[in-house]
């Protein structure tokens, strides 16, 4: 590698010049790029096709950008770009460590990788920089992993071991996005400002060695170079280019979690638990004997459910009796798919099965399967004469419903008493349409429309995750997401009395997300964000389309007619939606963020899918003549659970900036008194919340509660002299619903306690991320909201991060089958004194002309 001053010195450069081009025309190089540096002259004499980065000349600055804009290649702030034409210089003395080549597809640097655009902090992982992540964990865990097995053969390839849960973007510390000069949070496209030389790229790993759960922090901004010295020489300069671009990432932290910690299940996970379930012999066995299922691969479904450890024979699973190592477990619910459709896309909901195997992902193995009508549970580490004993209190196993229940395209016409044809009164088209394109514009992942500004961030665990969201440039929300879901079921007859989900910590939103479909999920002039998630291997997997952002017609934002006069002055309003849809096993999950014009956010949810069904337990049939206790007949002999839907939404709150005092405000009649004696004395009245017990907060409809969101940095309307401030509008969609319904002494209670409130208000924790903990799966709660407020602390003028839990609980209906027409829930953030007035009054009067006159109304009066 040549030192730094022999690269800029006017004999090298001829040298660098002419092997520039031998390597070129086998690389595809068009020159050498010298990264930003400190310099102790910047003087370089440049040449009509020699352009370079002068601190103190702008106008010099804009010329290599142009030259770069016009040459189809990306801006990334480097000093120097040596062309392949001859080059002079007069002086040039530069501290440098490196040189790299530019491509016409891509550049390559010491510090992190490009794709596309520069990447702000906040971007999520590229393909490359995933591959990077995955390469220094895997060599990392390797050598330890090696360590540990040195009694392996020649041929063992430790790596192997390492099963990878997540690699993923880990957020910079809040301070330093704070931190960051003017404009580089959020407010311009990140290709034009260089954030990463002020914070770096760092990859969070999550991985399963041997049952054991680690953590790992990546650093993806650290380079090696090379450790070796060679003859410096005038021939090919290859050998040097590799030693330049090498860029091993680092392994920051480590650290191995308490055995028997269990991370989220990956779509891999779900796929293996399935793929164990039908290979088990004990499993075939049964289905085979109790249903004549004989072609397990093409009849049987197994929906794959976290366990969760409802008592002491649950919590008895979690360890290998044998080895003592943990168990990795998962339930499966199985189902039938009729045969005699001759497809896989039979509606197996319709036809459930009454025994549920647990499966070890570890050893992968059944290692229990529960129902069956048995006085106890079959293990499958049972004997041969245990199981006959067994098998001798049995009961006859149920008729499994065989009647076609389907809404698959292609199977409607095979319906056993529903609809099986499309109906005639068939609806014309209706075309959102935007001649003149939309109205947002989109620079990376940020995003302006109508005086809003936000980022658009993804992960695999909460999907969709908005940052930074301003209004005129002030600030509303830090960070908004998606943070947990509880999903306990009501029916207490075993199995079923561990029938429970935490979505979220369970399965992860993003790795559950759709690719969403042009025309059907997206309707109008639709803007899509894709992604890139990791793979049980650590490989990168491209995701397209999990996020849509369009606009839709509102309604009336407002209006008035001055009935004297007749005069009318009213404003359609536009919303801006940015959505992403899940899939989780049975049921979808619709998110929407929708931005207003008038400065609300709303957050709505819909849910659809399906309903997760089930037999009539043994007692149901001979107690309770064969009616549910806990659920609704939802087709012949298919009974579906009552069950809630406990969401968390995490807000991250700085309205008119970091400092926010939260108080309540309960909407209250006052008694006859000297003041009112008429009797209709009624007003809103607001209690500030000073400490994290006090913000423990339930919704009261009758006193229409809110919470107000205050800044407390000296910040006040200029037309009430109060502070700045947004509220919290609970079930502001879809109707109002009680807390988790499960009783305080419970483990979902336990692990789920954060929807026993609907409000928790926290100071700002980098550390706090997930009200149910980092690791639901087989988890007691120990670790989340109610041991993170145990302390107390006050959070009065301070960062505060609002914790908003709300739900649907859903008693299913016959309508809700074979596929549910949605539930809606959600809430809105309404600015309450934040503007001098309705912000959306400059809103220009429009006339939609396209709109016309159905035939039918052509000759009303009032035409």
């Amino acid at each position: 590698m040549w030192k730094t001053s022999e690269l800029m010195h006017p004999s090298r450069l001829k040298t660098i010049t002419s092997q520039t081009r031998r390597y070129q025309s086998r690389r595809n190089i068009t020159g050498i790029i010298i990264p930003s540096a400190t310099t102790t002259n910047n003087h370089i004499t440049n040449t009509n096709n020699y352009y370079y980065h002068n601190h103190d000349d702008k106008k010099t600055l804009q010329q290599q950008r142009t030259f770069m804009s016009s040459s189809s290649h990306r801006w990334h702030d480097y000093n120097f770009i040596i062309p392949k034409t001859k080059i002079t210089t007069s002086k040039a003395d530069v501290i440098q460590r490196r040189f790299f080549f530019l491509t016409t597809k891509s550049c390559s640097t010491t510090g992190h990788d490009h794709h596309h655009h520069h990447h702000h902090p906040l971007d999520p992982l590229t393909s490359q920089e995933i591959e990077r992540a995955s390469a220094a964990t895997k060599k990392y865990l390797a050598t330890i992993v090696k360590k540990d097995n040195d009694d392996e053969d020649d041929d063992y390839d430790p790596s192997s071991s390492i099963r990878f849960i997540s690699v993923s973007l880990f957020e910079p510390a809040k301070n330093d996005l704070l931190s960051l000069p003017s404009g580089q949070e959020g407010h311009k496209d990140a290709s034009t400002v260089h954030t990463t030389t002020t914070i770096g790229r760092k990859a969070e790993v999550v991985t399963l060695v041997n049952g054991i759960c680690s953590e790992l922090i990546i650093d993806l901004s650290s380079s090696s170079s090379s450790s070796s010295t060679k003859e410096e020489k005038d021939g090919d300069m290859e050998d040097d280019i590799a030693a330049a671009a090498k860029n091993d990432a680092i392994v920051l932290n480590h650290v191995d979690l308490p055995v028997g910690t269990q991370p989220l299940f990956t779509p891999d996970d779900c796929d293996l638990a399935e793929e164990i379930s039908k290979s088990s012999p004990e499993v075939r066995r049964a289905v085979l004997e109790r249903y004549g299922i004989q072609d397990v691969e093409r009849e049987l479904v197994c929906d794959p459910w976290s366990v969760h450890l409802a008592d002491d024979r649950d919590k008895s699973l979690t360890v290998d009796k044998g080895t003592g190592l943990p168990r990795r477990l998962i339930q499966t619910f199985l189902y039938q798919r009729m045969l005699h459709l001759d497809t896989y896309e039979d509606n197996h909901y319709a036809h459930p099965i009454d025994i549920v195997p647990v499966v070890d992902l570890n050893t992968r193995k059944v290692v229990r399967i529960d129902g069956m009508d048995m006085d106890t549970d079959m293990d499958t580490d049972m004997d041969d004469g245990e199981l006959a004993r067994m098998k001798n209190k049995q009961k006859p196993p149920p008729k499994i419903p065989n009647l076609s229940v389907n809404y698959h395209r292609n199977l409607l016409s095979t319906n056993s008493y529903l609809q099986t044809k499309w109906r005639e009164d068939r609806l014309r088209e209706l075309n959102v349409v935007q001649p003149d394109g939309p109205s947002f514009h989109v620079h990376g992942n940020f995003v302006t429309w109508q005086n809003w500004s936000f980022r658009v961030g993804f992960n695999y665990r909460e999907g969709l995750v908005l940052h930074d969201v301003q209004y005129e440039g002030r600030n509303v929300l830090h960070r908004a997401s998606l943070v947990e879901m509880a999903v306990p079921y009501g029916d207490p007859h075993p199995p079923f009395q561990r029938k429970c989900a935490f979505d979220v910590g369970d399965y992860g939103l993003g790795y559950c997300a759709n690719s969403l479909e042009l025309g059907c999920d997206c309707l109008g002039n639709i803007y899509y964000f894709d992604t890139v998630l990791s793979n049980s291997k650590g490989e990168p997997v491209e995701k397209k389309k999990v996020v849509c952002m369009h606009e839709e017609d509102d309604g009336l934002l407002w209006k008035h007619v001055e009935y004297r006069n007749g005069h009318n002055e009213s404003r359609r309003g536009r919303e801006l939606i940015i959505s992403s849809i899940a899939t989780v096993v049975n049921y979808e999950y619709l998110f929407y963020w929708r931005l207003k014009q008038d400065g609300t956010i709303d957050f709505e949810i819909k849910l659809s899918g399906e309903l997760s069904t089930n037999l009539l337990s043994s007692h149901e049939i001979e107690h309770n003549d064969g009616k549910p206790t806990h659920g609704t007949i939802v087709a012949p002999g298919v009974n579906a659970q009552v069950h809630q839907h406990m969401f968390c939404a995490r807000l991250d709150m700085a309205v008119d900036g970091h400092k926010n005092t939260v108080s309540e405000v309960d909407v209250v009649s006052q008694p006859d008194t000297d003041i009112s004696h008429y009797g209709n004395a009624f007003g809103a009245f607001e209690t500030i919340l000073k400490s994290e017990r006090e913000a423990i907060r339930t919704y009261d409809a009758t006193k229409s509660r809110s919470w107000k969101v205050s800044n407390a940095e000296g910040k006040t309307n200029y037309v009430n002299g109060k502070p700045t401030a947004y509220k919290l509008m609970p079930f502001t969609k879809g109707s109002a619903g009680p807390t988790v319904l499960t009783a305080p002494t419970s483990t979902v209670s336990s692990k789920g306690h954060f929807a026993t409130a609907n409000l928790w208000v926290t100071p700002h924790n980098e550390k706090e991320r997930y009200p149910a903990g980092e690791y639901t799966p087989q988890g007691n709660g120990s670790i989340g909201l109610p041991q993170w407020t145990a302390s107390d602390r006050s959070i009065d003028g301070e960062d505060v991060v609002l914790w908003h839990a709300f739900g649907v609980t859903h008693v299913p209906r016959v309508e809700d089958f074979p596929v549910m027409p949605s539930e809606t829930t959600g809430f809105s953030l309404k600015p309450d004194g934040f503007f001098l007035g309705n912000p959306a009054i400059d809103l220009p009067p429009s006339t939609n002309e396209a709109s016309t006159l159905a035939k039918q109304n052509q000759n009303s009066c009032c035409n």
